[in-house]
């Protein structure tokens, strides 16, 4: 017999035991308040969380940490009072003054502070990344507290352009500096409505 048999036979006499595959099954049991969850994440991140009943109060947090001057945009037409909301078809080189962007997410994920959006959320897809500051609303009642949870909710739907996006932007380089906006948005506000 020559070597090659050797080995093959070698092999097929040493296979391990089988073993069951373990359940992954989303209907696992999460032993986490979702909200409390993802609110911790996302501070965790760098993300600030306010928790609201309305969208009025929103127009109340613009008017307070913002100026007239300083350009903030939504995709929200409650907003309109504090916000332009009719942004969508400019071209998205004139984005590059944006100071606040307040969007809605369709939910988030309460294991990493991720919120999902759509092309259609986001008004352009430049929108949550060039702004200097973002803010998105999302529902108590839409909070996942899983990304199988999430990846289950979003197998079906037809969109051309989406993503899971989690905190402001973050880099850091060899000196373990962690610069936050380096690279999109300085920071996240996510409103949790009830």
């Amino acid at each position: 017999m020559d070597s090659r048999a050797n080995i093959l036979q070698a092999i097929a006499r040493n296979q391990p035991v089988a073993t069951p595959l373990p359940d992954i099954s989303t209907l696992a049991v999460v032993d986490y308040d979702s909200v409390e969850k993802f609110t911790t994440t996302l501070e965790g991140i760098g993300g600030q969380v306010i928790e609201i009943e309305t969208i009025q109060e929103i127009t109340s947090y613009v008017n307070k940490y913002f100026t007239e001057n300083q350009r903030i945009i939504s995709t929200l037409s409650e907003l309109s009072s504090v916000a332009e909301t009719d942004w969508q078809q400019d071209d998205p080189h004139s984005l590059e003054n944006v100071e606040l962007c307040i969007l809605e997410a369709q939910f988030g994920v309460a294991e990493n502070g991720a919120l999902w959006l759509t092309e259609a959320q986001m008004g352009q897809r430049v929108a949550p990344f060039i702004t200097q500051n973002l803010a998105v609303v999302v529902k108590k009642t839409d909070l996942l507290p899983t990304m199988h949870h999430a990846y289950d909710r979003i197998a079906q739907a037809e969109y051309p352009f989406g993503l899971f996006l989690a905190g402001p932007s973050k880099t850091a380089d060899i000196e373990q500096s962690l610069v936050l906006g380096a690279h999109g948005s300085r920071s996240m506000t996510v409103f949790l409505m009830s």
